[in-house]
Parts: C-alpha cells; structure tokens; sequence
C-alpha cells in the first residue's frame, strides 16, 4: 500500500528509528516499525488480520472513519483511507479490498 503522512513530525518518527525510540520507547519504536514494514508490503487494507497480534480496525464515535492498528499497548497507529474517492460497498462501508493508500494522522493511546 502507499503510505502518506499527516505531518511531517509524524512522517520522521515514523521513518527514523533513533526520532522514534527517542518519542514512544524501544519496544514501541520497534513495534511501529514492524506495523509500517507489513502495511507497505500489503496491496490493500483487507491483507492486514484483523485479529491480534496487528488487529486492524475501524473506530468509532469522535475517531469515525479512522483506522487503527496495535503497537505496543496502550498505543495504536491510526490511519484513514487516502484513495480518491474512498471505496465504500452498497451498504456504506468501508470496501477494505478496495484500500491501497492510507494516510497515518497519528501514534496515540485511545482508551
């Protein structure tokens, strides 16, 4: 998939091992690393489980229409569907086969 960033501080904590150890931590920064490496490697949204360990999933109430996957808990990586027009199927949903690109809006603890 391709991978945009929302910022370009998120982009060089994403992208820079030593910015992110510094910002989440050795375990965390190695765990971002590994959930970027299999999104890159995924051709769409539906390649990446949905079930732990990566748990891909859409959120809900104020982070509708945000994706998430797990890093080291309590933290996620949080994405949205960047492909134009979004793909959604007849019911409205998300069409997860129909995502290549993805856009990474922020590293956070959600609960």
């Amino acid at each position: 998939m391709l991978i945009y960033f929302k910022t370009k501080k998120l982009q060089k904590t994403c992208n820079n091992a030593s910015e992110a150890v510094k910002k989440l931590g050795t375990k965390t920064a190695r765990k971002l690393q590994q959930r970027l490496m299999e999104l890159k490697a995924a051709s769409c949204l539906d390649d990446i489980s949905r079930v732990p360990p990566p748990r891909c999933h859409q959120l809900s109430g104020n982070r509708d229409g945000q994706l998430s996957v797990d890093l080291e808990h309590p933290y996620r990586l949080l994405f949205i569907p960047a492909n134009n027009p979004i793909p959604v199927t007849q019911g409205g949903g998300l069409e997860w086969a129909n995502v290549t690109e993805i856009e990474i809006v922020e590293i956070a603890d959600t609960h």
